[in-house]
């Protein structure tokens, strides 16, 4: 049955749903409402544009996990919407959403989180921006050795990251107004005026970073080979995941406009330090700005973990380089596609450097420009199998079929455009980089003819 695992995934089934859940938030919740929220109000200079966007990524990403937990259901198996397309259309379309989730988007989101750590600590260290490319790669390498030794060890990094994260921030949320000094009045005026403020594409450009903040909502469905009892307990993550985390962004959202007139906030590159600086002094900023660090890096720790299942996922369909396929002796890990995957992002964040803007914003858009076109493909998935295999069994049957999941495909579509028109140079990489699956694609296949 294509409901069991790959006859060649040797990775053991050990994650709980708590584990599962925690991996999401671990994932979701790391620099991006930090380190965005400064960009969406200068894109977004209005308190209630500014909820409004990032209601409207929760939402986004709940009709994408509604879309994503039926077919994680039907094929919980390691690698995620490789194996979707794969089975929805055609191993070619498997390969390029699997290339492009390996080496765009995973890669890309460590790229983006590793610069965002460096950008913060580099100061920190006295190292200034000459400092900030070599700190990302070290943090990116170290990371990477600890997902080499085991996934409980990756695990358990995860789970206790995410609820440092959730107690912190809920605390930051319901403490701030009460001790702090902020003033109410900053919230105003949630409705009125908004349409003055900014037109449409700003508010397109606005849902990058606040999709990059919920980029992880998905993290489950690529480790579902080793998640216990796979078929419930995927969709349970999602749902139970992307609840927290939505509930958390809101709530710190919240608090950061109570601290700081969305005047004062465009721009800001730390919106966390800055708020809590604005409640509670310089001693209140540093401590959050530790807590940033150290939310980046549970971040980043989840990313490399599940990022590396893709690569492992093609590699044993014999459609990627020898090797990747292997899991550890010892570890039980896919050591080899970890490797793979941080000198790929080594290589990433070389390259992204030598650009004039931001590495952090250049890799944000990279990497979310690259989500839309692989969630909306994801979408085109959920559709065709329920025309071509409609008696399949199905655990879960995705909420509001047809409607929610076209909504959501038209939505990302409008996102994408907008990227490609805003941030043509980050958009075109990401295409390039799927392009050149193409060739490769060739070659596997034919040595597995061959062979």
């Amino acid at each position: 049955m294509d409901s069991e695992r790959h006859p060649k995934d040797r990775l053991k089934a050990v994650l709980t749903l708590p584990d599962a859940v925690l991996l999401i938030v671990s994932s979701v919740v790391g620099s991006g409402i930090f380190l965005t929220p400064g960009r969406i109000a200068d894109l977004l200079p209005h308190p209630g544009l500014i909820f409004a966007a990032w209601l409207a990524g929760g939402l986004l990403s709940l009709a994408g996990a509604l879309a994503n937990a039926e077919l994680g259901a039907m094929f919980p198996h390691a690698g995620g919407d490789y194996v979707y397309l794969r089975r929805a259309f055609h191993p070619l379309a498997g390969y390029f959403v699997g290339w492009l989730s390996f080496f765009v988007i995973f890669v890309g989101t460590i790229a983006t989180l590793a610069a965002g750590f460096a950008a913060n600590l580099a100061p920190w260290l006295g190292y200034g921006d000459v400092g900030v490319l070599p700190v990302a790669v070290g943090v990116t390498v170290a990371l990477s050795a600890l997902n080499y030794v085991g996934v409980r060890w990756g695990a358990l990094v995860n789970n206790v990251t995410a609820w440092i994260k959730i107690l912190a921030l809920l605390a930051f949320g319901m403490v701030g107004p009460f001790v702090g000094s902020g003033d109410a009045a900053n919230l105003q005026p949630l409705v009125h005026g908004a349409t003055q403020v900014a037109p449409l594409t700003a508010f397109g450009l606005a849902m990058s970073p606040v999709l990059f903040s919920y980029l992880g909502w998905n993290s489950t469905i690529y480790v579902a080979s080793e998640i216990k009892d796979a078929a419930r307990n995927v969709p349970r993550s999602l749902f139970l995941g992307l609840l927290v985390c939505t509930v958390i962004y809101l709530v710190v959202n919240a608090v950061y406009l109570y601290a700081i007139p969305v005047s004062d906030l465009r721009g800001v590159d730390n919106a966390g330090e800055a708020a809590a600086g604005a409640l509670f002094g310089g001693v209140g900023g540093r401590l959050v700005g530790g807590f940033v660090l150290a939310s980046i890096l549970g971040t980043l720790n989840a990313t490399i973990l599940v990022g590396p299942r893709i690569a492992y996922a093609m590699a044993i369909d014999g459609v990627f380089f020898r090797g990747v396929d292997r899991a550890h002796p010892i570890f039980g890990t896919p050591h080899v596609a970890i490797s793979l995957q941080c000198a790929v992002t080594v290589a990433l964040l070389v390259v992204l450097n030598v650009f004039p803007s931001s590495l952090f914003v250049s890799a944000l858009d990279y990497t979310v420009f690259a989500i839309l076109l692989a969630t909306m493909a994801d979408v085109a998935a959920l559709y065709r199998l329920r025309r071509t295999q409609p008696d399949r069994p199905r655990p879960y049957r995705a909420w509001g079929y047809p409607a929610v999941p076209f909504a959501y495909f038209v939505a990302c579509g409008a996102i994408a455009w907008n990227l490609l028109a805003g941030q043509p140079r980050e958009s075109f990489v990401v295409l390039a980089m799927a392009a050149t699956c193409l060739p490769f694609y060739a070659w596997f296949r034919r040595r597995v003819v061959e062979g």
